[in-house]
């Protein structure tokens, strides 16, 4: 690929001199103003051909990335006299640079495009956070009595893969589905090939107990074909099957296999059509996209073999003004690049570079695909049921941030905030009468708890039980790696407890110097009860009850429970740990191997502790010093013999 070379400042030079401080005597470098972008110069040196382009502010940053199969068309069309849309006059009137890539072909210009986005996350672009992967169901084909399970990630096992599935309970549904239609194994490897009788699964008619030969390999390898026909959406050739098995089977007095049969046969019909009066070969996604109030909504359906597989939604970060078909048309960009290219897309409304998106979709999967908008009769009916998907969903998030806001409004006017809070962080102890203490950390922001960014800390070389050194250690150890990486600190710091554990924090703060956090201590009413909680200031000690009907304090409730919810998770896994540990493991040069042959020597710990030195130390292994490292750890206070 090649690149205009354009002098432009970047991002990390854009504040090469650092301005003198106040104290040194000298006044700060002022920044020069910088010249309007020649929109018709740089124009003149724009290529036709395909490629990505690169808009940049006064300071450097990367504002939005595009692609193109005609660079010039495009970039031309940002800089004429008027614009419908608000948001490109926006980003117009920002632009200081702009920089381009050329591809070889349109393929290529979405695959930069797309990295571009991830890496820069542009302002003016509509970003897509998605980097879950979905489930399939795996038929492991190869083997004499194939297994039927789920699947998620790497699909590098040879079998046949069917998907993929919007979540893992359309997994689930369709694995019982086929477990009760068709009896085909769904345990591991593992316990397959180690039994000596059949499981309970076989008992409740879920499966054939291939695993000890109740079934021929002929036999099942006809269940297992069913299975596939039945994921893949062809019913009507399953139950025609069925039928003429079922007939083959009583004309031959095989009267226990014909009502076998019958029984599938009835069950079938019973299921029903799943896939609605669409063809067997329908295999299309329905994507509709939806934005009101700062808020996007894109819902895509997923429809193979004629099945409906269900329904996930998204809510992409979009920039203000963005209408609904720049959202679709950045989503199926984005989307398709990472996920599976269905035959066929359906989009809620008409969207742009709709022949340059197939082109590349047809390239990347090795067949036709096609983008559409205007349909008809049952594919219409879908098309209306994302739409209304995308709109309930839509209100139904705005009506969460809407109580949100309500709070964090009220919680603003509490503390004394100019400004709404963007970020609040919360920290709890738990233990049990100081054992396995673990403190929490708990993230929420305008739109609530920000779980990837919770954090534990197992807190060590303290007195047992002393919960304000716990605190310190935990405060300590968060805010000193924040400093270090340079990394956003919260406007509101909780404390869960009085005015001892506000005051350590407070501590903590000060020997950080760190001034611009908020302090609140979150301490329990008398009894414990929900809606007595006191609230103490840092800045001003105060203590304050707000009520129980206080959307402040409903939103301090609401951080204080995650934290000690997510606070005891920790210790108990801890504790847990901590008891199934053995005191062996603790003396240096005593592997598992040594252990293993100490224990079956003496016949558990309850003989070794029991046992002398002389007699540990003449176990195969044992150096006489081993010994008595083992003999003072399981006899701390008596003295060595």
């Amino acid at each position: 690929m090649v690149g205009n070379e354009t002098d432009s400042k970047s991002a990390d030079g854009a504040n090469d001199e650092t301005p003198q401080s106040p104290d040194s005597g000298e006044q700060p470098l002022e920044t020069p103003e910088l010249a309007p972008f020649d929109a018709k110069a740089f124009l003149k040196t724009v290529t036709s051909r395909p490629g990505v382009y690169r808009m940049f502010n006064a300071h450097g940053d990367v504002i939005y990335v595009g692609k193109a199969k005609n660079l010039k068309n495009r970039l031309s069309s940002y800089f004429q006299k008027n614009h419908d849309s608000p948001k490109t006059r926006v980003l117009v009137a920002q632009i200081q640079d702009v920089q381009f890539t050329v591809t070889a072909n349109p393929s290529d210009a979405l695959v930069l495009e797309h990295n571009l986005i991830k890496e820069h996350r542009p302002r003016y672009n509509v970003v897509l956070r998605d980097d879950k992967s979905y489930p399939y169901v795996f038929i492991s084909t190869r083997d004499e009595f194939p297994r039927v399970s789920y699947q998620r990630g790497s699909r590098k096992r040879p079998g046949k893969y069917i998907g993929p599935y919007p979540n893992a309970g359309a997994v689930k549904r369709s694995l019982r589905l086929v477990q009760k239609l068709f009896r085909v194994r769904q345990c591991e490897d593992s316990y397959f090939r180690n039994r000596s009788r059949p499981c309970l699964q076989y008992q409740i008619r879920r499966c054939t107990a291939p695993c000890v030969d109740m079934v021929s390999a002929e036999e099942y390898r006809r269940d297992v074909d069913m299975t596939i026909k039945i994921l893949e959406g062809r019913e009507k050739e399953v139950l025609n099957n069925l039928a003429v098995q079922m007939d083959e089977a009583a004309a031959e007095l095989e009267f226990e296999r014909a009502a076998k049969l019958r029984d599938q046969l009835g069950t079938l019909k019973m299921i029903g059509d799943r896939g609605g009066n669409m063809s067997e070969a329908s295999n299309c996604d329905y994507v509709a996209a939806k934005t009101k109030g700062g808020v996007s909504c894109v819902q895509v359906f997923h429809v193979r073999n004629g099945i409906n597989l269900g329904n996930n939604a998204f809510y992409p970060a979009t920039p203000d003004g963005s209408t609904s078909r720049d959202i679709l048309n950045a989503f199926v960009t984005q989307f398709y690049f990472e996920h599976e290219v269905p035959r066929e897309i359906i989009v809620s409304e008409e969207i742009d570079d709709t022949d340059f998106l197939e082109q590349v979709f047809s390239e990347r999967t090795g067949s036709a695909v096609s983008i559409a908008w205007r349909v008809r009769s049952d594919r219409a009916k879908l098309q209306t049921l994302a739409v209304t998907n995308a709109e309930i969903a839509l209100a139904t998030r705005l009506s969460s941030r809407s109580g949100m806001a309500a709070r964090l409004d009220d919680l603003r006017r509490f503390v004394g905030h100019d400004d709404m809070p963007q970020r609040m962080e919360c920290f709890d102890i738990s233990h049990t009468m100081g054992e396995a203490t673990v403190a929490s950390c708990v993230v929420f922001n305008a739109e609530g708890a920000v779980k990837a960014e919770y954090r534990r800390f197992n807190i060590e070389d303290i007195t047992p039980g002393d919960d304000y050194a716990a605190m310190r250690q935990a405060l300590q150890r968060r805010y000193t790696r924040m400093l270090k990486e340079n990394r956003a600190l919260p406007d509101i710091l909780f404390i869960d407890g009085g005015k001892g554990q506000l005051g350590v924090a407070v501590e903590v703060m000060s020997e950080l110097q760190i001034e611009e956090i908020t302090l609140v201590g979150v301490a329990k009413g008398p009894d414990r009860r929900a809606g007595d909680e006191t609230l103490i200031l840092q800045h001003n000690n105060s203590e304050t009850q707000l009520g129980s009907d206080s959307p402040a304090l409903l939103l301090v409730q609401q951080i204080r429970d995650e934290a000690h919810r997510f606070a005891i998770a920790g210790h108990r896994g801890k504790r847990a740990k901590a008891r199934k540990r053995s005191v062996l493991e603790d003396i240096r040069g005593l592997g598992p191997k040594r252990r293993k042959q100490l224990l079956t020597h003496f016949g558990g710990l309850r003989g070794l502790e029991l046992a002398g030195i002389e007699d540990i130390a003449g176990v195969p292994g044992i150096s006489h010093p081993l010994a008595e490292a083992v003999y003072e750890t399981l006899h701390p206070s008596k003295p060595v013999p």
